[in-house]
């Protein structure tokens, strides 16, 4: 398939913008490795501006400092970021009990990635599911083949992704977010295979593609099979998605 930027749009808020956050900095990693660390920008707030310019609505925001550690670190970039943009953020790392999910949505965040949480703690990710509703919660889902990793990617757990949806689904899950660690800043394509089983097995949820995306292409593909958004990283960073390519496919015009 070779869609044309041009003549195919998708929605702006299909496109979705990732900064990873490591000690207040702007980084990527490849495959979850943290010793195969990337800074990409020392100021988040200036990286993410920079996809405000470009139309972008949607914006996820990972604490990789929070996912390793088991609590949130970087407090104060969140707040920098959701004080200081217009985005609808959804935001990961380290999101472990009732007080950590709080503190995130009082800093104006308007979506929680849970995932760790989701697997080992059921009973809680399902009261949040209640409290909270679907529509603040991304469940996100890291997969080794079909397992979910957890804790940062550090560990596996005996959760296959259906799993966990064909669990939550009824529980008044609506949004969630698939990543192949396998493919995870390597930049040699999506799991396409796997998110159209996704797609047909829960086609009433939302499923966000992360994880891969090399190119424009990519992306437009990944709209055609059903996903409503897709989370792009390193690809933006190294270029291989150029700022035209954006605003080609999303049409916008500042």
């Amino acid at each position: 398939m070779n869609q044309s930027l041009s003549t195919t749009k998708i929605d702006r808020s299909f496109f979705i913008p990732a900064i990873d956050i490591v000690d207040g900095k702007c980084v990527r990693l490849s495959q979850g490795d943290f010793e195969r660390i990337k800074v990409y920008n020392t100021n988040p707030l200036e990286v993410a501006l920079g996809f405000q310019d470009l139309g972008c609505t949607r914006l996820h925001v990972v604490d990789l400092d929070g996912a390793r550690s088991g609590k949130i670190v970087n407090w104060k970039t969140l707040e920098s970021l959701s004080s200081n943009t217009d985005f609808v953020i959804d935001f990961g790392g380290g999101i472990k009990s009732d007080e950590d999910i709080s503190r995130v949505f009082e800093t104006g965040i308007q979506m929680a990635v849970v995932g760790s949480v989701a697997v080992s703690q059921p009973e809680r990710f399902e009261f949040w599911l209640q409290k909270y509703s679907g529509e603040q919660l991304l469940l996100g889902t890291d997969v080794r083949g079909t397992k979910v990793a957890i804790n940062g990617w550090m560990d596996d757990s005996d959760n296959t992704v259906f799993d966990l949806l064909k669990r939550y689904s009824s529980l008044g899950l609506k949004h969630y977010f698939c990543t192949d660690i396998t493919k995870d800043g390597m930049m040699n394509g999506p799991s396409f295979d796997l998110y159209k089983e996704l797609i047909l097995a829960f086609p009433d949820l939302n499923l966000i593609a992360s994880g891969g995306v090399s190119s424009a292409q990519d992306i437009l593909q990944l709209n055609e099979i059903g996903c409503k958004g897709v989370i792009v990283g390193k690809a933006l960073y190294e270029g291989l998605i150029a700022p035209n390519d954006i605003l080609k496919m999303t049409g916008y015009a500042g």
